[in-house]
């Protein structure tokens, strides 16, 4: 039944790749969930055209769609084997701007960063005064009751580094990762300012934390996967750099519908259900998953934060 259901996707595949357009498409969303305007931005076609296709291409079970707010992600319905890749590139070819698509999706998934990180760089030393959504010590008091010290421990997109700071008074050593060299080198002088001469700031992205393998026993994302272009990326760096026995703890908004976080607060993701955080981590690599909502904040629109929990075996 199995080869059966793969040679009926292949055919499928094959079907709609006939038309360049939705070859392009379904190599792009293979690599990436996109939205529709982000597959405007990378094909550089109508918003008309591109939905069309991706009608047809849903209907014939290819791709797959979710919506988070007011935008909708597509995404390859299922992993596209490896041997079809290649068909799907030759029929694409049959455009003269195929050729670019890659870099195109590249520049697209830059700008989501990017976004970001210009929020933060004007947020640098003002984290004390300005509100974050799902940034409270009561959450802030759950995740500190589940380590246990000492421990190396990664702080993955640590924005300034409260959270470093309180982690690095018992940790072993504490890496606070940031993309923001402004907020790294605010950190950094805080840091040096108290003493702490366990807790290392450094540049870089949470989707690839220069961190070596196997290094750390404790990773944690503290509201930071919802800024991230990839989270499943981002999860699967942590399962990278922590060593066997290691922990990732993940503190973020529970799924919401709050449009204008993305504005105000440069969020890419809508927060995260605790099926979408458990499903991250499963197929991460890691095991013995816990979600749970630990916080919801009394004024509009009510954040509630979520925390998820996994084991590297």
């Amino acid at each position: 039944m199995a080869a059966f259901a793969i040679m009926a996707f292949i055919l499928r595949a094959l079907k709609a790749a006939s038309d360049p357009t939705r070859a392009r498409i379904l190599l792009l969303l293979a690599a990436e969930e996109l939205t529709v305007a982000e597959l405007q931005e990378v094909l550089g076609m109508g918003q008309s055209r591109i939905s069309a296709s991706l009608g047809l291409l849903k209907r014939e079970e290819l791709v797959s769609d979710r919506r988070v707010g007011k935008n909708i992600f597509y995404s390859s319905h299922r992993r596209i084997p490896a041997g079809l890749l290649p068909l799907l590139e030759a029929a694409a070819k049959e455009t003269s701007d195929a050729a670019n698509d890659q870099a195109a999706l590249a520049l697209t998934l830059k700008r989501r960063k990017d976004l970001a990180a210009v929020y933060f760089d004007r947020l640098a030393g003002k984290f004390g005064r300005t509100y974050i959504p799902g940034r409270s010590w009561q959450a802030l008091t759950h995740a500190l009751l589940s380590l246990q010290p000492p421990m190396v421990i990664a702080d993955l997109g640590a924005g300034e580094g409260t959270l470093s700071q309180l982690l690095a008074r018992n940790a072993k050593q504490i890496i606070a990762i940031d993309n923001s060299a402004k907020m790294v080198e605010f950190g950094a002088s805080v840091a040096k300012a108290n003493g702490f001469k366990n807790l290392e700031y450094r540049l870089g992205d949470i989707e690839e934390p220069p961190i070596e393998d196997a290094s750390v026993d404790l990773a944690i994302f503290s509201q930071a996967l919802h800024h991230a272009a990839s989270p499943a990326r981002a999860v699967a760096s942590a399962h990278r750099i922590l060593r066997p026995g290691g922990r990732i703890l993940i503190l973020d908004l529970a799924a919401h519908a709050y449009e204008q976080a993305r504005e105000l607060y440069a969020h890419v993701w809508l927060g995260f259900s605790e099926i979408e955080l458990s499903n991250l981590l499963t197929e991460a690599g890691f095991s013995g998953v816990q979600t749970s909502i630990i916080a919801k904040e009394k004024q509009a629109p009510h954040f509630q934060t979520i925390m998820a929990l996994g084991l590297k075996a």
